[in-house]
């Protein structure tokens, strides 16, 4: 999959960083495209420990036959130092590196990691969203930003997380009686879309099926590593 190049360095400091992102934000785009989602490709990353680097994985899930078309792994060097909110310099370029791999061009994208529940509403979702200009969304684990209720405890139930009175995405039950799981806009996609294709994707677990499949596959790339740097 061919990767437009970044508008931005992502060797900068964090001050320069926040800026990037502030600048960038005006362009995420929070309509959804008229097409057929079928293909999902779930992105997660690790930093193996000890290696100075991130570790990305992204799988390509078929909604309809439940399936994977395609995965990969690719490892990049860290030159990001760990601050919150400013996720993407870290895991970014790893991400892309990844999703250049696919030779099947997805419908979308699915990051475990924010969207516009972001301080500066612009998160890791956002970020790579905007440079590949595709339909992107952020489901993340826990929250980073907002305040919001309890969904009910069946399936589909959710509840609003909202950041300085503005909506900022949604706090959804995927499976009865589970902890829920944050979903915003990245690009090209409005929430209650978004909504429906993690729900749509989260056929038995919490976590959606890319997302969950991608978490496993860099699990299992890094314990590789861990064993042969052991070796």
């Amino acid at each position: 999959m061919k990767i437009p190049r970044a508008p931005h360095r992502w060797s900068v400091t964090p001050k320069q960083a926040v800026e990037i992102q502030q600048r960038l934000s005006s362009r995420v785009i929070t309509s959804a495209q008229s097409k057929q989602i079928r293909f999902v490709a779930g992105v997660d990353a690790a930093f193996p420990r000890d290696t100075g680097r991130c570790l990305a994985g992204v799988v390509i899930w078929d909604i309809r036959d439940r399936q994977v078309i395609e995965q990969h792994t690719v490892s990049r060097e860290v030159s990001f130092p760990y601050v919150p909110g400013l996720l993407s310099f870290r895991e970014a370029p790893a991400v892309l590196a990844a999703i250049a791999k696919l030779k099947h061009v997805p419908d979308a994208i699915m990051l475990d990691g924010q969207g516009l529940a972001h301080p500066r509403r612009f998160g890791i979702a956002c970020h790579v969203g905007v440079i590949i200009n595709t339909v992107v969304v952020g489901c993340a684990k826990s929250r980073l930003v907002g305040e919001h209720k309890e969904p009910a405890t069946r399936r589909g139930s959710k509840a609003v997380v909202s950041h300085r009175g503005e909506r900022i995405g949604t706090v959804l039950r995927t499976q009865t009686g589970v902890r829920p799981v944050f979903v915003s806009v990245g690009h090209n996609i409005d929430l209650p879309t978004a909504e429906r294709l993690v729900l749509a994707c989260a056929t038995r677990y919490r976590l959606p099926e890319p997302t969950r499949l991608a978490d496993k596959l860099v699990s299992k790339k890094s314990k590789k590593l861990a064993l042969e740097r052991a070796d």
